[in-house]
């Protein structure tokens, strides 16, 4: 009964939409690129020669209006929430305070039935069969169902997996199963039918809030960032003197072994809208942590986090000019060692045409290529609406993205990681439901809750995409396909190349090696799109598996975009990609 009445909030409307849907934040975007539009009509109707006398001054009017009463003050209210950390968007940012206040009534509902960490049968019992206790329990979940009204999203949204962990509480509390609903986390078999008791779902239960009352754990968020101190990354480093370039800086890791077991040395480049930490979350789940052990000398980019000082800086910048300058630090520090470079998803995206022009550059100089090895993951560098997979990303671009208010919105501030996420979540239907629906589902192991708090740390703490430079990857990556085109042009201290389309094609030329690794599973970088050892380097025709010997390699597995987090798949990774180094 107490659940049955729990079901009848606007928010639960949209429940059975395969994706969550932001309604009123789409409304108001549209609403403001209207406001936009017309103003821009009106800039250019004030440049036409036939438009005098009353017409104009209405014109004007209607302009100025515009400015003072709305573009600018919508643009001065981002501004602020922006440099304060806010989201930009006041319906996602009332959605994480609704967030915060729904966590935190779970965690005190959740308290009432624990006793020193345990979860008490008897609070439970009380709380659900005694005058006192129903009205208690009953005035929670008005307090939830107030929360619900005020959300301003449906469907597959971190809400519902929030109300689903709240239903599993008054399900445990009650110990009465629900007619009307499911079992939330209740064990089912390959054909979907439940296949535990009640009392050992009760047990698991038991088990779940436990783990999540003893860690604070409810919001993941706030949990993620209590647990790792704000600070996530195991393995020691230094930042190369002479490296800082703006908010850019190189770090420098160690081998763990005497001596460079391997004589490679590694340069490592994640994406400009991720803590580089990516590749070093914890012991046990880091790719700097499996070289090191291997003995390469390991060196990384950290990008930052771009202030107004950086919002000019274009690709040209982090993905050539920072190259450059940290390649030559590493070429003075180990004179003749072998350098190889890894690169995740953007990163090493952008390394491609980077190596690409640096061979162009040393051909022209009569030097022989100095770089020769290439390790991808999840790079994408095919983008098309067809055989790429980011047909949905592109149309979502084109159809939200414009420059005009990015740049009176952001255009001294950076792009803020939550619009960077608003993007990202359109082409994960529901990925905010099922993280945080898998986050509680497997609370109820010993674990389970600590082991996920780097990963969560780093997945709701992005980093600002400096302004120019977000621009210039949408317009030259996600819309131009200039990569695969060979049209992507780049700056270069040779006349004859600046400015000039990049050739690919000499990474082959020059006998560069090319290792990817994609997954199937990955909506952000297809597996359509990450065919870079298929298109240029020491290609092997026809073979899109992997190949011995000193060509390229492709690696496809049934993984997502961040397989790093899965320690065995991790294990497998750094066995085969010590093997493609190694190659001769």
């Amino acid at each position: 009964m107490l659940l049955q009445e729990f079901e009848h909030t606007p928010f639960d409307i949209g429940t059975n939409l395969d994706r969550a849907l932001s309604w009123k934040s789409n409304i108001a975007g549209d609403q403001i690129k209207l406001i936009f539009q017309y103003r821009s009509l009106l800039d250019a109707l004030g440049n036409e020669p036939f438009l005098f006398g009353p017409f104009a001054s209405v014109a004007n009017f209607q302009k100025l209006f515009l400015e003072t009463f709305l573009t600018n003050p919508l643009a001065d209210a981002v501004h602020k929430a922006v440099k304060e950390g806010k989201d930009p968007d006041q319906f996602s940012e009332i959605n994480a305070e609704i967030y915060t206040r729904y966590t935190q009534l779970l965690y005190k509902l959740t308290g009432h039935v624990i006793t020193d960490n345990m979860f008490d049968r008897q609070k439970a019992f009380a709380l659900s069969h005694t005058p006192q206790g129903l009205h208690l329990l009953k005035s929670y979940l008005s307090e939830f169902m107030q929360l619900e009204y005020g959300y301003n999203s449906i469907g597959l949204t971190r809400l519902k997996a929030m109300k689903e962990l709240l239903k599993a509480l008054i399900i445990t509390i009650t110990e009465t199963p629900p007619e009307s609903c499911d079992l939330p986390y209740a064990k089912k078999g390959p054909d979907g039918a439940f296949n535990q008791s009640f009392v050992d779902y009760l047990t698991d239960n038991h088990r779940r809030f436990e783990n999540l009352f003893r860690e604070e754990a409810f919001d993941i968020k706030a949990f993620s960032e209590r647990a790792t101190g704000g600070k996530i990354g195991g393995s020691p480093y230094e930042v190369v003197p002479g490296s800082p370039m703006h908010c850019v800086s190189l770090r420098h890791y160690a081998p763990s072994l005497s001596g460079m077991a391997n004589k490679i040395v590694l340069y490592l480049a994640t994406p400009l809208i991720n803590k580089p930490e990516l590749f070093d979350l914890a012991p046990g789940k880091s790719v700097i942590e499996g070289f090191l052990n291997e003995g390469y000398e390991v060196y990384m980019v950290d990008y930052g986090e771009a202030g107004p000082e950086e919002s000019n800086l274009g690709l040209d910048y982090f993905a050539q000019e920072v190259h450059d300058h940290y390649l030559g630090l590493i070429e003075e520090r180990h004179h003749g060692c072998e350098i190889a470079c890894v690169g995740y998803c953007m990163g090493g995206t952008l390394l491609l045409p980077y190596l690409a022009r640096r061979a162009e550059e040393r051909l022209a100089d009569g030097k022989e290529m100095d770089i020769k090895k290439l390790v991808l993951m999840a790079s994408p560098v095919k983008f098309d609406d067809n055989s790429s997979g980011h047909g949905p990303m592109r149309t979502f671009i084109r159809n939200n993205f414009d420059a005009i208010i990015m740049d009176a919105f952001f255009g001294n501030d950076n792009v803020p990681p939550q619009v960077i996420q608003f993007g990202l979540n359109a082409i994960q239907p529901g990925i905010q439901y099922t993280l945080t629906a898998g986050f509680y589902g497997r609370a109820s192991f010993p674990g389970a809750i600590h082991d996920a708090a780097p990963f969560l740390f780093w997945l709701t703490h992005g980093t600002k995409f400096p302004a120019r430079a977000h621009r210039e990857w949408l317009d030259n990556f996600f819309l131009g396909n200039r990569l695969v085109e060979e049209t992507y042009r780049l700056p270069s201290t040779h006349p004859e190349l600046h400015g000039k389309p990049v050739d690919m094609g000499v990474l082959k030329k020059v006998g560069v090696r090319i290792f990817d690794y994609r997954g199937t599973r990955d909506p952000i970088a297809p597996s359509g799109s990450c065919i870079a050892s298929e298109l240029w380097g020491e290609v092997n025709d026809g073979n899109l598996s992997m190949t011995r010997g000193g060509l390229n390699r492709t690696i496809e597995k049934n993984v997502g975009h961040i397989f790093v987090v899965s320690k065995p798949l991790l294990r497998e990774y750094l066995e085969i990609v010590s093997t493609f180094l190694s190659s001769k």
